[in-house]
């Protein structure tokens, strides 16, 4: 059966090569299927949920992976599908005989479908288009069904290309630069078909087993695993350069300020690095046409090392002057990644409030480091720590941690940043698989900030940052402001395969499993209903589609007993009083009024999925956006200088059809700083809900001295 299914694969990919553009067909190296096998050992005796690896979970791998590879179903015709389909009951076997023939045979055809379909794309340009058609376009097709032909494949391409120009037509490009545009864009797809390793096959299916399992069990390839500790220490060796791919230019966007690239003053953004050497008398390597995560492989190496850049600047032509640049590499920290302080100013009446904002991305930590026994390892509660320190010296009525779009990271940071707010006591559940109950705790008896606290947390909250701000709401230490989180409340460790199997160096990448579920110290569990806010503010998320309850396999909600803990306080009493200002106050704010208006407009168009394609109807639709614009600037009545700017800010973010990589360096800065520059209401509303909370805490006098 199972040699039968890779014939019937090979044959049609034979048919596809011999019909369309040809890809390399890719094949699993030996130590990919011993990874398999060895992660299988582990994933079915030691996670959470322990599963045997059997035909039953074999047919959720299955479509784990198929939903990977083509989850919009705009590649593979139903066809192909069924004849995957013969192997739904394989992916088992395929890990247990460490034999992965039919998991990449399954992914050169769909590769192969990819090649068929932008050459396909790329014939439409010589046509064109009639804009004056009454058609719509079904951008979200991840709940339609699979094409049943190529006729019927056609059609949905047809009108996805035609879109794009659209799109490129409606900001201002006239036809040829369309085609000059979309043709480049098609041909940069294909020949990125061509950079696919067989790594990239293996971790996504590898994905799909770990995923199969929960939601949050994972599997890192060594590259991957690389890049995950890189993010946890926020720190790497190298040049200091943000690079990325223009036009098969390995292109250097940003330099990092105190970096080596920066100081040595030869560099600059926009210049392309077309070759890199080791130092010394070893040669340089052309890297032109690469990917850019070997590229970036190349530039890194050990600290204090000498590489050699053979660079083509920014203001050079193809055929122009290059330059050679040897750079010593130091440890470069990422700084944008950590946490940050500012103060917002907010009025009311005769008193102007100053509320401390800290922002932080994720819950960071250098394990390696801390490990290492270094006292300056980079950490996420040491910074903040520090923070604190500044923003009590600059005099702040109350701090505002802002949370939205942290996605967790070490436990142990989550724990020690709520250590910051309280005196010593317990700060999470966690229960193993075998029904043990441990309880974390913060013995640090000392706190840094006691003063007015508030936590602002969207859908994209999760994991540590739950559990943070659980422990804030559950201690009644500070008010947590914005949209239910994301709800996840399991417990991942990452195991380094290669160390279990002593391998002196990395061959078998990483898993990140499901050991645990948490839980809040009151003995309820994020999981699923994530963290309630305790005042509201609009979302602007879709919990249906983004969140743990979006995902068929999550663990449900749980509770246990509730930990011995003592409040810090209790601030339930003014919550009400804290929502009734909050709301009258929002009720008559115009950007709340528009964000309201956004928000239902997003919301219809979302439901609709479907776009027009003719080219008068958009163009209403726009102008009628455009006059919405306008109007809500009167409406403000804000002052020619701000409707100025906010007007430019608005004209760079404007959809211009493009995608990443296709606009020069200089509109990218732009859009990026426009971006930055938007007015961020509902953080300027939470800090506003912060100096009530403030406000109250001064007019009761008995109240504040409980907390």
């Amino acid at each position: 059966m199972e040699n039968k299914l890779i014939q019937s694969l090979l044959l049609l990919a034979f048919i596809a090569l011999n019909t369309g553009q040809a890809t390399a067909q890719l094949e699993p190296l030996p130590q990919q299927a011993q990874a398999a096998h060895l992660s299988a050992e582990i994933l079915s005796k030691h996670h959470y949920l322990p599963m045997p690896l059997d035909d039953s979970m074999s047919a959720k791998i299955f479509d784990h992976y198929l939903k990977s590879l083509d989850g919009d179903k705009i590649f593979l015709l139903q066809a192909d599908v069924d004849n995957f389909t013969k192997a739904r009951t394989m992916m088992d076997d395929a890990i247990l005989n460490e034999d992965l023939k039919i998991p990449f045979a399954m992914f050169n055809l769909y590769q192969q479908r990819i090649a068929e379909r932008l050459s396909y794309a790329r014939s439409l340009l010589k046509v064109g288009f009639d804009f004056k058609k009454d058609e719509s376009y079904q951008y979200n097709r991840k709940d339609a069904t699979w094409p049943k032909s190529t006729g019927e494949l056609n059609e949905i391409w047809r009108k996805r290309v035609k879109n794009d120009w659209l799109r490129l037509k409606l900001a201002g490009k006239n036809d040829e630069g369309i085609v000059e545009t979309l043709s480049k864009r098609y041909d940069n797809s294909l020949n990125s078909l061509s950079k696919v390793k067989s790594e990239d096959v293996f971790q996504s299916f590898m994905n799909a087993y770990a995923t199969s399992i929960d939601p949050h069990s994972n599997y890192f390839g060594v590259r991957a695993s690389e890049e995950f500790n890189i993010s946890m220490r926020l720190s790497l060796m190298g040049i200091g350069a943000v690079l990325n791919i223009k036009d098969e230019y390995t292109t250097i966007r940003e330099l990092v300020a105190g970096g080596p690239a920066a100081l040595s003053g030869k560099l600059q953004p926009g210049d392309r690095i077309v070759g890199v050497g080791q130092g010394g008398n070893n040669p340089i390597v052309d890297i032109m046409g690469w990917r850019i995560d070997d590229a970036v492989d190349l530039i890194r190496g050990a600290e204090d090392s000498v590489v050699v850049l053979d660079i083509l600047p920014t203001e050079e032509g193809a055929d122009g002057k290059h330059k050679i640049i040897s750079l010593v590499r130091k440890k470069i920290s990422l700084d944008k990644q950590a946490a940050k302080k500012s103060i917002i100013d907010v009025k009311q009446g005769k008193f102007t409030r100053h509320i401390g904002v800290i922002s932080l991305p994720g819950f960071y930590q250098d394990f390696t480091a801390r490990q290492n026994g270094d006292k300056n390892f980079k950490s996420a509660a040491r910074d903040i720590a520090k923070l604190l320190e500044e923003l009590k010296k600059d005099k702040v009525d109350g701090v505002l941690m802002d949370l939205r779009n942290n996605g967790g990271g070490s436990l142990n940071e989550a724990i020690e940043l709520t250590g910051l707010f309280i005196n010593k006591g317990p700060v999470l559940q966690q229960r193993d698989a075998k029904g043990n109950i441990k309880v974390e705790r913060d013995e640090d008896a000392s706190h840094i900030w006691s003063g007015p606290l508030g936590v602002i947390i969207n859908r994209g909250s999760a994991s540590a940052s739950e559990i943070f701000a659980a422990a804030i709401q559950d201690y009644g230490r500070g008010v947590v402001i914005g949209e239910r989180s994301y709800g996840k409340g399991t417990v991942q460790t990452v195991i380094d395969l290669d160390q279990i199997t002593k391998n002196d160096m990395p061959k078998y990448g990483g898993l990140k499993m499901t050991i645990g579920q948490f839980f809040r110290i009151d003995g309820g569990t994020t999981q699923l209903r994530g963290v309630v806010p305790d005042v509201a503010l609009e979302s602007v998320t879709d919990m249906d589609d983004f969140g743990e309850s979006s995902f068929d396999n999550a663990l449900p909600w749980s509770q246990i007993d509730a930990a011995d803990y003592t409040r810090a306080g209790n601030l339930s009493g003014i919550f009400p009083k804290l929502n009734a200002i909050h709301n009258k106050r929002v009720n008559s704010d115009k950007d709340f009024q528009f964000l309201r208006e956004d928000i239902a407009e997003f919301n219809t168009l979302r439901k609709k999925n479907m776009i027009s394609l003719n080219e008068a109807e958009r163009r209403k639709e726009r102008d009628e956006k455009e006059a919405r614009e306008k109007l809500r600037d009167k409406l403000k009545g804000e002052n020619s200088a701000e409707i100025k700017s906010a007007n430019a800010s608005r004209r760079l973010l404007q959809d211009d059809g493009m995608q990443p990589g296709e606009r020069n360096l200089k509109a990218d800065l732009a859009i990026e700083k426009a971006s930055k520059k938007t007015k961020d209401i509902l953080l300027n509303e939470a800090a506003h809900v912060l100096s009530d909370e403030v406000s109250l805490l001064k007019a009761n006098p008995r109240l504040a001295s409980r907390l």
